[in-house]
């Protein structure tokens, strides 16, 4: 089993994975007659094959127990998948870079302030949503249209905070 140690989440630490999406870090400008400040494009949505096309989605997700054990990493390869917390929920985040297996010593594991989202590149291997404390809603964006878009990969791992 692997054991891994989720680390503090940064966009220079998750960068090969993809994008930290937190406001608090990211230039924004004012529409809505000044009332509103956009953060604009924030992370790179990718829809990849045919007839492909972007979703928005919530999802609710039931809270796990620490140490996380998890028997597998998933990835979509055509396209990304965004996650952001809707009520400033804490999650962790185990990902591998894209491939077609996993190498051991190149798997990490993050943990957001609550306040952060995360956007998977196309390929990345990743965990399922792990949601702490409580319930967690999240606005997901993501890949929708034919062709298999799903794949899981064997392995044994165990996460600690």
């Amino acid at each position: 089993m692997l054991d891994l140690k989720a680390e503090p989440l940064t966009p220079e630490a998750f960068a090969p994975f993809g994008d930290v999406i937190d406001t608090r870090t990211a230039d924004y400008f004012h529409i809505n007659a000044g009332r509103t400040r956009r953060y604009h494009d924030l992370a790179k949505v990718e829809t990849l094959g045919e007839q492909a096309r972007a979703l928005i989605s919530i999802f609710v997700s039931q809270p796990v127990s620490i140490p996380l054990e998890l028997d597998f990493l998933e990835r979509h390869p055509q396209g990304s998948q965004a996650f952001m917390p809707l009520h400033e929920e804490r999650f962790v985040i185990v990902v591998a870079p894209p491939g077609e297996t996993i190498d051991p010593a190149e798997v990490r594991a993050f943990v957001t302030d609550g306040r952060q989202g995360v956007n998977y590149r196309a390929g990345t291997w990743h965990a399922i949503q792990s949601v702490l404390e409580r319930e967690g809603e999240f606005l997901v964006v993501d890949r929708g249209g034919e062709g298999n878009n799903c794949d899981e990969y064997p392995l044994a791992l165990r996460i600690t905070l």
